[in-house]
């Protein structure tokens, strides 16, 4: 196994908030979109940068996706927030 490098160490910790974002969703009966969201665009952030130097076209395209709809999200919560207040 080869040893891990600075890249794939951030790509194991945008792949942790992912994952912690996931069991938010999954265990909170009201969960805060903006916890959600910032915490999947993080991630996706993070992944993006270990796939820019480990290359791999797919999962590139699938952080694309990823950080676009955490985008939306944080946006429509954004919209929410200003029209309740």
């Amino acid at each position: 196994m080869p040893p891990l490098d600075w890249a794939t160490l951030v790509g194991f910790v945008g792949m942790a908030c992912i994952i912690a974002a996931y069991a938010y969703v999954t265990g909170k009966d009201k969960p805060d979109p903006f916890i959600l969201h910032g915490t999947n665009l993080l991630g996706a952030a993070l992944l993006t940068v270990s796939l820019l130097v480990h290359t791999n076209l797919p999962s590139l395209v699938l952080e694309a996706f990823w950080a676009a709809i955490a985008i939306w999200g944080l946006t429509k919560a954004f919209l929410a927030r200003r029209k309740a207040s």
